[in-house]
């Protein structure tokens, strides 16, 4: 295969799939700065070099990714660019499939390649910028990697095949690599892992989720931290007390449930019953008043009937999540529900996917309704069009309710906290005004 010949100048970095994917390309894009070469994410303006993080989680990821590993092996035979290097999930696990169809992509790289794939270009990994790197998505809010990998054995998940086993970063890393976040102007921090509540086994012999969060909470100038994807088996309760006693933990928690239905849950391999899960989910709202719960449904898995598909809609009902996503189930090679008939038409599928979010629509709009002329911290995140674009403490970014506030009601910066009020609401919108 083609190797490297020239002297790369600047790197243009395009970030596909998930926040822990943009999280690995900060950490990429840190190292290549210092290591002398200019790099940036997704502007391709001047770049000699493109490097594409890939996702290969679902259908829909991994073909934008194969789209867009094509559309830039076109800008390399047109003689755009001199060199395209294909990075992350779909790298890791379809490399042999890939590459021959694919000659324009000078290398390949999995997910545990960083020092190679540095080398590719003309630089030396450096293992003590642990912890430095940029926010590319903002210059007041990022997520920061708790662990990497996962140990649980879901049967629709092919993440543990292409990130590995559960490994936690150490505390002392963290709260310095939050400090230097800080240092660099974020304001926001969301804890991102494949499953959070896994936190400080591997390290500890323990959980130890709720004392990283209080450590984390010391860190000056960090004024929001936000808790994202916590596995509701065996959920770590230790970590309530502090989310209702540091001011600076957003009464806010990503909790996916995938499915409710017993019989869908033990084909998933959840470890988990429903009446647990309802269990868990009930003392959180008593522990943690006012808590806004988001979560994650998966429809149409082997083994979910159309009785399974009625238990999730009461429960969805009845549970009235603040945010709730959804996705349909697809085929993955190597996992358990992968050797599973898919029984379900993909047009049923989507079917159910439209009835719950049509719900979601219906419970949005009643929860947003509730908070009409109350009053709000609101974080500033962007201007688009003729308003100001924020967040409550009960909305993540890019996948959660936006705050718009007109930019007749005086000058804010971008990255600023404002006192608002809620004038008005829509599902998934709050219009407010500045205090």
């Amino acid at each position: 295969m083609k190797t490297k010949s020239h002297k790369t100048n600047k790197v243009s970095i395009v970030t596909l799939g998930c926040s822990k994917n943009t999280v690995d390309s900060e950490v990429l894009q840190s190292q290549l700065a210092n290591g002398g070469i200019e790099a940036v994410h997704e502007d391709a303006t001047g770049a000699d070099t493109i490097i594409i993080n890939t996702c290969g989680f679902i259908d829909n990821a991994k073909q934008e990714s194969i789209d867009t590993i094509l559309a830039y092996a076109d800008e390399k035979k047109a003689g755009n660019i001199e060199q395209l290097i294909v990075t992350g999930c779909l790298s890791q696990r379809y490399e042999a499939d890939l590459s021959p169809e694919i000659p324009e992509v000078d290398k390949w790289y999995g997910t545990f390649e960083l020092p190679q794939l540095l080398k590719q270009v003309g630089v030396d990994y450096k293992k003590e910028l642990l912890g430095e790197r940029t926010s590319s998505v903002s210059k007041h809010y990022a997520y920061m990697k708790i662990s990497e990998g996962c140990d649980r054995p879901c049967s629709f998940c092919a993440i543990p095949l292409m990130r590995g086993k559960h490994v936690s970063k150490s505390m002392e890393d963290l709260v310095q690599e939050a400090k230097n976040l800080v240092r660099d102007g974020v304001k926001e921090i969301m804890l991102i892992a494949q499953d959070s509540t896994y936190y400080g086994i591997d390290l500890y012999g323990e959980r130890r989720l709720h004392e990283l969060m209080d450590r984390l909470s010391d860190v000056e100038g960090l004024e929001w931290i936000r808790l994202h994807y916590a596995y509701p088996s065996k959920f770590p309760f230790e970590v309530l007390p502090i989310i209702n006693s540091k001011p600076n933990i957003c009464k806010y928690l990503d909790i996916p449930i995938q499915h409710i239905s017993d019989n869908v849950l033990k084909t998933m391999r959840r470890g988990i019953t429903k009446k647990r899960t309802e269990e868990v989910l009930d003392r959180i709202k008593s522990e943690v008043s006012g808590i806004a719960l988001r979560t994650t449904l998966l429809l149409g898995h082997p083994g979910e009937y159309e009785q399974d598909f009625e238990e999730i809609k009461q429960f969805v009902e009845r549970y009235e999540f603040n945010r709730l996503g959804v996705f349909s189930y697809s085929h993955e090679e190597g996992t358990h529900a992968g050797t599973l008939v898919d029984h379900v038409p993909e047009e049923v599928k989507a079917a159910r996917a439209d009835e719950i979010m049509g719900m979601q629509h219906d419970i949005s709009l009643k929860n947003n309704l509730k908070l009409v002329g109350t009053e709000q911290k609101v974080l500033i995140d962007r201007i688009e069009g003729d308003f100001y674009m924020g967040r409550t403490q009960y909305d993540s970014p890019d996948v959660d309710n936006e705050v718009l506030i007109p930019l007749d009601n005086g000058y804010m910066r971008v990255g600023d906290f404002i006192q608002a009020k809620i004038i008005e609401a829509e599902a998934f919108d709050l219009i407010a005004k500045r205090i």
